[in-house]
C-alpha cells in the first residue's frame, strides 16, 4: 500500500518530465528554425519558399497574417525536406497518390483533374480566331501526358480524363488549324523511355517522335534517329514530380542530348523581360544545369517570355507558341528553319502582336501538353 502511494507521485513526475522534454524539444526546434540562415529557394522541392509576411491590423483580423506565419514556419522548419519525405512514406500506407502525384512502381505520374469545358472552348476559339487572321499555315501539337499513356497503371477509380477523346474533341472544332497527331506515335512507343519517370516532361526520345510526326505534317522529312549523335549528359535527374513527393523509391532519370554532326551552332536571343535587351547565348543548351537539380532546363534554359533562335541554317521561319515541352523539341526543329521565335504567353502581359507579326513567318506552331492546354493557353 505504501509502495503504491510512493509510486503515484513518481509516475506523475516522470509524465511531467516527458511533457517538459517534449515541449523543450519543440521550443528548441522553433528557435533553430527562427535563427537558422533562411534560404529563398528549395533545391529539392524546386520552388521558392515563403517569406515572412508583413504585418497589419487588417491582415491580423482577416487571419492572413497568421496563415502567412504558419506557411513561413512550415517552409523553413529545420530539416523540412526530411519531414516532407517522411510524410510521403506515411501517406503511402493508406493511398497511392501524394500531393497530386501517383507513385506507380518505378514511375511517378501526375493526377489530371477534369478539364474546364469553358477554358477549353476559349482556347479553341482563340486558335480559330488566330488562324482566321493569319495567312500562314497554322499547326497544333497536343502532347498527352503520362497519366494518359499509363492510365492502366493508375489506381482503380482514380480521376483521369480521357486525353485521347479530349484531343479528338479539340481537333473536331478546329477551323484553319492542322492538328498534328502525337497521340498515335507516342502510344505505339509507350513502353519505351519516352517520358521521364520523375518529371512531367517527355524525354529527348519522346520529343524526337513528336518532331518526326511534325515534320511529316509541316512538309519536310525528319532525319532518321540513327543520324544523331547521342550524348548521355546525366543519369541522376530527379524532376518536378520528385520535388512534390521527395520519394526516393524511383530510379533517377537520364538526360540525353541528340545532335547532328557538323551542324552550325545556333545563337539564342533570350528576352527575360519584355522591352529589355536580350541575353545572347551561343548554342541551345545550358550545360550548367546538369550540375543542378533542374536538369531539364539544360534544354534552352528556364521558361522565358520570348526567345528568338538564329539557327545558322537556311530555310523558312517558324513562330511557336509553347510550354516547356517545346524545349527538348526545338533542337530537332532547328535543322529545318533559319529562325525560330518562341513565345510563352504565360509570362507575357502584353498582346503577342506587340512582340511579333505572324505574317513575317512562314509557319506557326502551337505546342502544348494536354494539361497545359486544359489550364488555358492565355492567347491574347
Amino acid at each position: 500500500m505504501d509502495r503504491d502511494r510512493k509510486a503515484g507521485p513518481l509516475k506523475k513526475a516522470m509524465a511531467l518530465g516527458n511533457v517538459m522534454i517534449f515541449f523543450a524539444f519543440l521550443t528548441a526546434m522553433a528557435v533553430f528554425t527562427v535563427i537558422k540562415p533562411k534560404e529563398k529557394f528549395s533545391e529539392n522541392q524546386n520552388r521558392y519558399l515563403a517569406s515572412f509576411p508583413s504585418f497589419s491590423a487588417k491582415k491580423l483580423y482577416s487571419g492572413s497574417f497568421t496563415d502567412g506565419v504558419e506557411k513561413y514556419l512550415c517552409d523553413h522548419f529545420i530539416n523540412s525536406d526530411i519531414f516532407v519525405a517522411q510524410r510521403t512514406k506515411t501517406e503511402l500506407l493508406f493511398r497511392r497518390d501524394v500531393n497530386g502525384i501517383y507513385i506507380l512502381g518505378d514511375r511517378l505520374v501526375e493526377r489530371i483533374d477534369t478539364p474546364d469545358a469553358e477554358v477549353t472552348q476559349k482556347n479553341i476559339d482563340s486558335l480559330n480566331t488566330f488562324a482566321q487572321d493569319c495567312s500562314k499555315p497554322v499547326f497544333l501539337m497536343l502532347a498527352p501526358t503520362q497519366a494518359e499513356m499509363y492510365s492502366d497503371e493508375l489506381p482503380k477509380n482514380a480521376p483521369n480524363p480521357d486525353q485521347k477523346a479530349y484531343i479528338a474533341d479539340v481537333a473536331s472544332q478546329l477551323d484553319g488549324v492542322t492538328l498534328i497527331d502525337l497521340y498515335s506515335v507516342l502510344n505505339v512507343s509507350r513502353n519505351d523511355y519516352i517520358y521521364y519517370r520523375t518529371d512531367h516532361h517527355w524525354t529527348s526520345k519522346g520529343a524526337y517522335l513528336a518532331f518526326a510526326a511534325g515534320a511529316r505534317a509541316m512538309g519536310y522529312e525528319a532525319e532518321p534517329v540513327s543520324d544523331f549523335d547521342v550524348f548521355f549528359a546525366a543519369d541522376d535527374f530527379r524532376g518536378s514530380f520528385y520535388s512534390k513527393t521527395l520519394y526516393d523509391g524511383i530510379t533517377p532519370d537520364k538526360v540525353s542530348i541528340y545532335s547532328l554532326p557538323d551542324a552550325p551552332v545556333p545563337v539564342m536571343y533570350v528576352y527575360s523581360a519584355i522591352g529589355a535587351e536580350p541575353e545572347v547565348h551561343e548554342g541551345l543548351y545550358y550545360y550548367e544545369f546538369l550540375d543542378r537539380k533542374d536538369k531539364y532546363s539544360t534544354f534552352l534554359g528556364t521558361n522565358q517570355p520570348m526567345i528568338t533562335i538564329k539557327t545558322g541554317n537556311e530555310g523558312s521561319r517558324l513562330l511557336m507558341f509553347k510550354d516547356s515541352y517545346a524545349h527538348s523539341l526545338v533542337p530537332f526543329l532547328a535543322g529545318h528553319y533559319s529562325e525560330i521565335t518562341m513565345l510563352d504567353t504565360r509570362y507575357i502581359q502584353v498582346p503577342y502582336t506587340e512582340l511579333c507579326d505572324p505574317e513575317e513567318y512562314d509557319q506557326v506552331l502551337f505546342m502544348y501538353n494536354v494539361s497545359t492546354f486544359m489550364d488555358g493557353i492565355q492567347l491574347r
